[in-house]
C-alpha cells in the first residue's frame, strides 16, 4: 500500500494523503498524488474530488528530512517547479476539486489546499506558511495562491511572522469555504460535493476554465521566479541553517547570508 489511495463513492471520488505521523509531502506522496489524479480524471463515473488527510492531519509540509539530501539550489527549484506543475494540474482540473482540512495544513500542506478549488475545514485547523522560520520561502505556489484568495496584506503577515490561522479565522477571512467540527467534517465535505454530482460534468468543466481565466496574466512568470528563489533560499547559509536547527530540534541563528 502506498501513501495515497483513492475510492469512488458513487459519483465522487475520495482520494486519501497517508503518511503517518504528519502526512508530510514527499517526493513520493506528490508522485503517487499525481498519479491517482491522473485515474480520477480518467474514471468517467468520477464527478467531484474529495482530497483528504488520513491520520491525525491534512497535511503538515513538506518533507524536511528529504531536504537535507538535496545537494543544491537548481535541484531545490526543480522541486519546487515539479510540484508547481502537480498544484497547477489540481487548479485546472476539469472536475471539482474539494480539500478537507483537519489537524493542519501548514508549509506543502497549505500550498496544495490552495490549489483546490474550495476548502472547508475544522475549528480548529492549523493553516499557514511558516517556511520564514526555516530560512525559506514557499516554493509550490504559495506566494501567489495565498495572495489571490486572502488579499496581499494578510498574505503578507502570514508569511512574514510564520504563525499559522485557526480554521474560524481561515472561513473569516475567505481562506476556507466553511469550517465544521471535527466529527462531521467529511460527512459535510461529502454533503457539498453531493450538491455538485447531479450538474452536468461539461457546465462543470466550463465554469472552472472560466473562473481560472481570471487568473493574473503573470502567474507562471511568478512562479517561476518562486521557484528560482526557493532555490536560492536553500542554498543561502539562513536556508541550511533553518534546515539544520529544524533537524535538530532547536531555534535557528540567522545571519541574513
Amino acid at each position: 500500500m502506498g501513501f495515497v489511495q483513492w475510492n469512488r463513492e458513487e459519483q465522487l471520488a475520495v482520494i486519501t494523503l497517508s503518511r503517518p505521523p504528519a502526512n508530510a509531502l514527499s517526493t513520493n506522496v506528490l508522485k503517487e498524488l499525481d498519479r491517482a489524479l491522473q485515474e480520477v480524471e480518467k474514471d468517467t463515473a468520477a464527478k467531484v474530488v474529495l482530497l483528504h488527510g488520513d491520520g491525525r492531519f491534512f497535511a503538515a509540509g513538506a518533507d524536511i528530512k528529504e531536504f537535507t539530501e538535496i545537494e543544491s539550489g537548481d535541484i531545490f527549484s526543480e522541486v519546487a517547479r515539479e510540484a508547481q506543475q502537480l498544484f497547477n494540474r489540481i487548479e485546472y482540473f476539469p472536475k471539482p476539486v474539494i480539500a478537507a482540512i483537519h489537524g493542519a495544513a501548514l508549509g506543502g500542506g497549505l500550498e496544495l489546499a490552495l490549489a483546490c478549488h474550495i476548502r472547508v475545514a475544522t475549528e480548529n485547523a492549523k493553516l499557514g506558511l511558516p517556511e520564514l522560520t526555516l530560512g525559506l520561502i514557499p516554493g509550490f505556489g504559495g506566494t501567489q495562491r495565498l495572495s489571490a484568495a486572502v488579499g496581499k496584506a494578510k498574505a503578507l503577515e502570514m508569511m512574514l511572522t510564520g504563525e499559522a490561522i485557526s480554521g474560524s479565522e481561515a472561513e473569516k477571512i475567505g481562506l476556507v469555504n466553511a469550517v465544521y467540527t471535527e466529527e462531521t467534517l467529511l460527512a459535510k465535505a461529502k454533503e457539498l460535493a453531493q450538491k455538485m454530482t447531479n450538474k452536468s460534468p461539461l457546465t462543470i468543466s466550463m465554469i472552472l476554465q472560466l473562473v481560472q481565466q481570471r487568473r493574473e496574466p503573470d502567474f507562471e512568470k511568478n512562479l517561476e521566479r518562486e521557484a528560482k528563489l526557493f532555490g536560492k533560499a536553500f542554498d543561502s547559509e539562513d536556508g541550511q541553517e533553518g534546515i539544520t536547527a529544524f533537524i535538530e530540534k532547536r531555534k535557528p541563528a540567522f545571519k541574513g547570508s
